[in-house]
């Protein structure tokens, strides 16, 4: 357990320290430049975002879920990478003017364009990545994605300052990349194959080609909103509709993305160890949802005050929209951890079949709703993501034996949680409003009020996410008397 616990700690980090930079550069660059140009680099981005699902091929979930690794299958799964990504790189590249034509901006297919060359660098630096999570080695990656993140923030806000508008989006991205590449290869162990060989390729793409249809189609999914309302709206209705769901996304990024990569090496562990991982879902969810419940909550409740804070008084017409999105987050919580779970089991084709039953019902939604504006897109998103949540359950049930009952069970106290520690905030807001006058005051003081009061309720209700957060607080006092004695 101590290996977990030290590599969600370095993943935690590194996705703490992400969001800060994220939400600096946000805050920078959502004043500079404007709605329509953030809405070119947005629609941009998800068919960036489709190939490189493609690109991956579902390599890293390979290396990570395979019981006997070796190096003739670290070399074929490096041979595939390369093929898949270049090959993502040229349909990029060519498709960028069709894409600027369809959208009738020019624009799209000029970021497209920067976003292909990507795709010839990343297979250098993927795979040793991946291999360094299947060993839950987490400190790697840590300082690769510090000074990557640093990079593409620099960059980011030089270029924009410089005034390259939705280019200096793009100049960002290639940086980052281009460092996680040079920084990865610098870490590879020295006994790491550096070669890529075609014996086991086979093997490599018959789960790849599934796994990889996994990611594309959630990716499909999450950029689905952007692709449809950009062509039937504009980009500005885009650009408005992302930074309502750019809201969760500080969440996905403070917990999400620090616990997921960790999620999937942990399952395969546990099912090579144990034969199941019924156990380590639920405490999953149990913990997940004790977090993300009350932050997502907190969230739609000062959905305004966020907004305004971090975007400025330009994007307040996302705040409606920010309340829905954080409803159909809290709805996809408790099975965000689906595809990570059936991949580390090797259900690779059941993964992919799962995703693309949650992807047509995303599209399906967004289709009925899009001619209703904006609100009626977002309210379209909430309902497919509850149609997905009851799918996934369905498949999970089928798969691994997870009986509803049990996640209610396991939920029921995140239930109790959320609605103490938000209780405060949502009646202060109730009673004096949210205006341009007190929005910071809501952010900072509403936020030290939830933080207290969840604390708080993991210790009253015994939770048993409160002796995680007392061996925590444990550590920084003895590393704070560590320093003081110094």
């Amino acid at each position: 357990m101590s290996t977990i616990r030290r590599s969600l700690a370095y993943s935690a980090i590194d996705s703490y320290l992400n969001l800060a930079l994220q939400i600096a550069s946000t805050v920078v660059i959502s004043r500079i430049l404007t709605p329509a140009e953030t809405g070119v680099f947005a629609v941009a981005a998800v068919f960036a975002a489709l190939a490189s699902n493609f690109r991956d091929f579902g390599v890293g979930e390979y290396l990570i879920q395979e019981t006997n690794l070796t190096s003739d299958k670290i070399r074929a799964a490096l041979t595939l990478n390369i093929a898949i990504s270049w090959t993502m790189g040229l349909v990029l590249f060519t498709c960028s003017e069709w894409a600027a034509g369809f959208y009738r901006t020019a624009g799209v297919g000029e970021v497209m364009r920067v976003q292909a060359v990507n795709f010839l660098l990343i297979p250098f630096g993927a795979v040793t990545m991946a291999y360094f999570r299947r060993e839950l080695n987490f400190k790697p990656i840590f300082i690769v994605g510090l000074v990557a993140n640093v990079g593409s923030f620099a960059v980011s806000i030089i270029c924009a300052l410089r005034g390259m508008g939705y280019m200096s989006l793009a100049w960002s991205s290639l940086a980052g990349v281009a460092l996680t590449v040079l920084m990865s290869v610098w870490f590879r162990p020295r006994d790491f194959p550096r070669w890529p060989g075609l014996r086991g390729v086979a093997e490599v793409f018959h789960f790849g080609k599934f796994a990889s249809g996994v990611y594309f189609l959630g990716q499909l999914g999450k950029g689905a909103p952007e692709m449809i309302i950009g062509r039937a709206q504009n980009m500005a209705a885009v650009a408005i509709f992302s930074r309502a769901t750019g809201l969760v996304e500080i969440f996905n990024r403070l917990v999400l993305r620090a616990v997921l990569p960790v999620c999937m090496p942990y399952f395969a562990k546990s099912n090579r160890e144990d034969g199941s991982l019924v156990k380590g879902y639920l405490t999953s969810i149990s913990y997940l949802t004790a977090i993300g419940w009350p932050f997502i909550a907190f969230l739609g409740v000062i959905a305004f005050a966020a907004i305004r804070l971090v975007y400025g008084p330009q994007w307040v017409e996302a705040a409606p929209l920010a309340k829905i999105a954080c409803a159909a987050a809290a709805v996809d919580l408790v099975h965000h951890l689906a595809k990570e779970a059936l991949l580390a089991i090797g259900k690779a084709k059941t993964s992919n079949n799962l995703q693309a039953g949650i992807v047509s019902a995303q599209i399906i939604g967004l289709l009925a709703v899009v001619p209703f504006g904006l609100p009626g897109a977002a309210w379209g998103f909430l309902g497919a993501t509850v149609v997905s949540a009851v799918l996934s359950q369905w498949v999970l049930h089928r798969s691994i034996g997870l009986r509803l009952v049990d996640v209610a069970r396991n939920c029921l106290p995140s239930v109790y949680i959320t609605v103490l520690t938000v209780a405060p905030v949502a009646v202060w807001s109730a009673v004096e409003g949210i205006t341009e006058n007190n929005f910071a005051r809501f952010v900072f003081g509403g936020g030290a009020i939830t933080a207290a009061g969840w604390i708080l309720s993991l210790k009253l209700l015994g939770h048993p996410l409160w002796r995680e957060v007392v061996k925590v607080g444990a550590l920084m006092h003895a590393s704070a008397g560590a320093l003081i004695r110094r």
